[in-house]
């Protein structure tokens, strides 16, 4: 039985802890906010509750596996999972609207053939075929075993099948998701689409690689969910679930260095004075024979004080330039207007607008008794932007604000009060005001993210952060992955 640290109570960390406890190691996290969850929070006022997070769960078989491994009791007896249908309504820049149906391909083509016109759901059905491709080269590699050594090979090569085009008596292929858009989808309103889902995780569809197609691809084929009573629950459950098998939970306990005894980890040091045996309470070293890190990589690397990865290795410094969510929570009065959608992406008409995503769960727990309804609306933007600035703040949440006005009607008119969050908020809950992106191969590496292994014999890197990158199932595989490498040893070849 091995004592094992675990730094951050985010959802990977917490996915490791309990599969860990599980397998009869003693676990204990330590986290520096006073609660579990990660991103994944809950913002409540006059009997308005938001998901400040994420507000949507992709591909729920990740956590349904957690909760078979971890437990008798299976996922849906801990939580209520709803199928959102439609999937999404989108709203593009020349006024043309089209709700999607939530996993089904026949029902997809149907509604934008009837929307975009006659031809436009054939050119979207193909593209997620060959989408379905991308996703099986890359999903074993990038998904459900550790990062390969010769990780190059991932880099090297787009997986995604893009349609030849001759240009310039050349024949060319896409590389980029712009180019896709453009090139096989031949329709502003389609690339629109296509590139929203690269844009809600700060992706630029400019440079993101062609094989971030896998990424509609993974809506369209495992659907989209909802946690009854909001995306907060899903937390509750995995940290009820790891306490009960026994993992510790230590909160207020902020951890400022990595203790290392010849050449390995030999447990955490915490905020205060003296040290002390794992678990025995009270002190400001807690020994280990591993370390998992659910942190920013900034401040992993600040823990230890040298480099984690090996000349070769992926670097925290490949990944693109980091994104944030900007929020804005609404409390309106009056009930949603028959046909409301759950989810609305208005797409921006121009580069100085931002595409926003509009959440309206029609759940009575995000809202006071009466004729109230609760919404959240969010943008992606740059993380290290302006927003100490009152008035950047108030210039975005204008810009916010039109643009939901076209998902919810009337919306200024039935405004109660609101509430903006920038990335400042989410790095005060967080360590960090970025939202990692999923990993994805191509692109010389730029978009993977380091090993969960490290130099550092024991210490182990889990969440968004650490491979496979950013996203709720995401973390919940790198949790899968940091306690197989543990249990099994280096010779573990991932998830089955």
């Amino acid at each position: 039985m091995a004592r094992i640290a675990v730094i951050g109570a985010g959802m990977g960390a917490m996915a490791a802890a309990a599969r860990l406890a599980v397998a009869g190691h003693r676990v204990a996290v330590y986290e520096r906010t006073e609660t579990y969850g990660g991103a994944v929070r809950r913002f409540e006022r006059d009997g308005f509750r938001f998901d400040t997070g994420p507000g949507l769960l992709p591909l729920p078989a990740v956590y349904r596996d957690l909760f078979v491994k971890t437990g008798k009791e299976p996922l849906e007896a801990c939580v209520e999972l709803v199928q959102v249908d439609p999937s999404s309504r989108h709203v593009f820049a020349d006024g043309t609207e089209v709700s999607l149906p939530n996993a089904s391909r026949a029902g997809v083509v149907a509604a934008l053939d009837e929307a975009l016109g006659a031809g436009a759901g054939g050119r979207w059905g193909d593209f997620l075929v060959r989408a379905r491709e991308a996703w099986d080269r890359t999903r074993r590699p990038l998904l459900e075993e550790p990062l390969w050594p010769n990780w190059r090979v991932l880099a090297e090569r787009d997986p995604y099948p893009s349609v030849p085009h001759k240009r310039l008596l050349r024949t060319r292929r896409a590389s980029t998701l712009a180019e896709v858009g453009e090139w096989d989808l031949r329709d502003p309103r389609l690339a629109a689409l296509l590139d929203s889902h690269a844009l809600a995780y700060g992706l630029d569809p400019r440079t993101a690689p062609a094989s971030a197609a896998v990424l509609p691809y993974m809506e369209h084929a495992f659907g989209t969910w909802y946690v009854r009573g909001g995306m907060r629950e899903l937390a509750r459950a995995v940290y009820e679930r790891c306490v009960a098998r026994r993992v510790e939970f230590t909160f207020g306990a902020e951890v400022t260095g990595i203790v290392e005894k010849d050449g390995r980890v030999a447990g955490v040091e915490l905020a205060g004075g003296t040290s002390q045996a794992f678990g025995s309470g009270g002190g400001t070293v807690a020994e280990a024979d591993h370390v998992v890190a659910d942190v920013d990589p900034v401040r992993l690397r600040s823990l230890t004080g040298h480099p984690l990865d090996a000349d070769g290795d992926v670097r925290a410094e490949t990944v693109t330039p980091r994104a944030g969510r900007f929020t804005v929570l609404l409390a309106l009065r009056g009930e949603r207007e028959p046909g409301a959608v759950h989810r609305t992406v208005v797409h921006a008409p121009d580069p100085a607008r931002p595409t926003v995503t509009v959440l309206r769960p029609d759940d009575p727990a995000s809202r006071p008794e009466g004729a109230y309804e609760s919404v959240v609306v969010q943008a992606v933007v740059p993380a290290e932007g302006d927003w100490e600035q009152e008035s950047t703040v108030r210039d975005f949440t204008g810009l916010v604000l039109d643009a939901a006005g076209a998902a919810v009607p009337g919306l200024r008119e039935r405004l109660v009060w609101h509430e903006v969050r920038t990335p400042g908020h989410t790095g005060a809950e967080t360590g960090s005001g970025a939202v990692p992106a999923p990993a994805l191969a191509a692109a010389d590496g730029r978009f993977l993210h380091p090993a969960n292994t490290t130099r550092l014999p024991g210490l182990y890197r889990v969440g968004g952060w650490s491979h496979p990158g950013g996203g709720l199932p995401h973390a919940g595989m790198s949790g899968a992955l940091v306690a197989g490498l543990i249990v099994e040893g280096p010779d573990f070849r991932g998830s089955q």
